[in-house]
């Protein structure tokens, strides 16, 4: 078992920390997601990466309280869904996202995603709001997900207050340098979902090659990659045995040159396996 001990930590820019690897909850299905959890937390995960749009926050919140982990050892995440970016939506959602939890503070709220055109494009409203729930002291961190370089700059403009993250997808693949390097111009830290691009990198014969020099596997090679980007990661798995795999990635490092070929495997938008965020819209 690798020990929580061993996952280093992010300081975001409001002061406060992340474990730089967690484990993910999407396609959890909810009759799976106790287990799956509880797994996880075993094993040594200490971040949990869920949304409301996954439903199966009430899950997540049952394995976090049957775990007997104490609270503050718990980094816990969810997700404003799309259908919920009226101000009055976001107070009641997340009221509900507590209370399926199971939690009387959550550690980092996301927007999901920018839906542009529903509500007349206006998320900035929307991260108002987000705002509103850090001051009653239920929301350590709020945050962003799926924020292109133009959506970060419009609510910063409007609020004053910047995101402490900024989750997108990002895997070899697509590396969506322009969104990271948005956040990283305003200090806002990159967390990146489909990290092993939907399994494709466990497939890819650089990876493997890479892997068979570091006497590792694929997947470890492609985290360790995330991981000396500087970024936070979640991988998700339902196997306890891969769950432990993936925490095992902080033993060894990429050379230099290891770290460019794995960048040459770049494809641009061409590389993007999720929607694109400026035309996202479903809710």
């Amino acid at each position: 078992m690798v020990g929580h001990t061993m996952i280093p930590t992010v300081t975001l820019n409001d002061g406060t920390s992340i474990p730089q690897l967690g484990f993910g909850t999407f396609q959890v299905p909810p009759e799976s997601a106790v287990e799956t959890v509880s797994t996880a937390l075993e094993v040594g995960f200490r971040h949990i990466d869920t949304a409301q749009g996954y439903q199966n926050e009430a899950e997540v919140g049952e394995a976090i309280a049957n775990s007997g982990i104490a609270r503050d050892e718990v980094y816990v995440t969810s997700k404003l869904t799309n259908s919920m970016h009226r101000r009055d939506d976001v107070l009641r959602s997340f009221d509900e996202t507590l209370e399926k939890l199971r939690l009387d503070r959550l550690d980092l709220f996301l927007i999901h995603w920018p839906v542009p055109t529903q509500f007349d494009g206006d998320f900035e409203s929307t991260w108002k709001a987000m705002l509103e729930l850090l001051e009653d002291g239920r929301l350590t961190s709020a945050g962003v997900s799926n924020f292109e370089p133009d959506h970060l700059q419009r609510i910063i403009d409007d609020s004053g207050v910047t995101p402490v993250v900024n989750q997108i997808e990002a895997h070899p693949f697509f590396r969506n340098d322009a969104a990271r390097a948005a956040s990283h111009e305003h200090a806002i830290a990159v967390e990146a979902w489909g990290p092993l691009a939907k399994g494709e990198a466990l497939k890819d014969e650089v990876l493997q090659g890479i892997a068979a020099e570091v006497e590792r596997e694929a997947s470890q090679v492609t985290l360790r990659w995330h991981i000396q980007r500087g970024d936070i990661v979640f991988p998700k798995s339902m196997h306890r045995d891969r769950m432990t795999e993936n925490l095992a990635v902080f033993d060894f490092e990429l050379t230099d040159e290891q770290m460019q070929r794995i960048d040459a495997l770049d494809k641009g938008e061409d590389g993007r396996q999720g929607p694109n965020p400026n035309t996202f819209d479903r809710v």
